[in-house]
């Protein structure tokens, strides 16, 4: 992983890691990720995205069977991160994912920019390339396909984990930044691999809001 991964300000860790403790969950290595999802609305637009995604993945040679659906608009500390089962229309599990903080201390709502440098996230449909190993451990390149998102191989934007991003949701507590990567919990990095891993066409990422 390039340095520009690597640097997470000590004082962004202390703020987030103090301001919700108290709900912080311990990683156990039997955490089942469900597809929990308490919002028919939000249920209903995730479906709307999946069929776009579905389209999109037949025509371009992605897989059909299922892709990562990202809703953005949802808070940190919401399941925002989607398997989505193309084929059925529902989701297969969910977990937390962290935002970009746009080179701030901290930020609560995630802000989205391609420039690169910027820190930010950014929308759009990615391409999940190779794994690799990094400095948190199981790693994806991640390939912009949009124009809103096309510098992200070349920001080093890839799907991570990291310890401080807990399994379970914390909401209304936000969870810590990332530096415009996806960034999960290693729980769910482990589940998520395993998906990747036995995909025979490549899977698509698409980060909304």
């Amino acid at each position: 992983m390039k340095k520009i991964l690597l640097l997470t300000p000590v004082f962004l860790i202390l703020f987030v890691g103090t301001y919700y403790a108290a709900s912080f969950i311990p990683l156990n290595r039997a955490t089942k990720f469900t597809a929990h999802i308490a919002d028919m609305a939000e249920m209903q637009r995730l479906q709307a995205f999946g069929i776009e995604a579905k389209a999109y993945a037949s025509k371009n040679g992605y897989n059909t069977k299922f892709c990562f659906l990202l809703d953005m608009r949802l808070t940190s500390g919401q399941n925002r991160f989607f398997v989505y089962d193309l084929k059925n229309s529902n989701i297969l599990y969910a977990g937390l994912v962290a935002h970009g903080s746009c080179n701030n201390s901290f930020l609560d709502k995630a802000q989205f920019s391609n420039q690169p440098g910027c820190g930010c996230s950014a929308k759009g449909k990615y391409k999940i390339g190779y794994k690799y190993k990094g400095r948190f451990g199981t790693a994806y390149k991640l390939h912009g396909l949009d124009s809103s998102n096309s510098n992200a191989y070349d920001r080093f934007i890839v799907l991570h984990s990291y310890y401080m991003v807990p399994d379970k949701e914390t909401t209304p507590l936000p969870i810590c930044n990332s530096l415009g990567c996806a960034m999960v919990s290693p729980n769910f990095m482990q589940q998520l691999a395993a998906t990747i891993d036995a995909s025979k066409k490549p899977v698509l990422l698409w980060m909304f809001e």
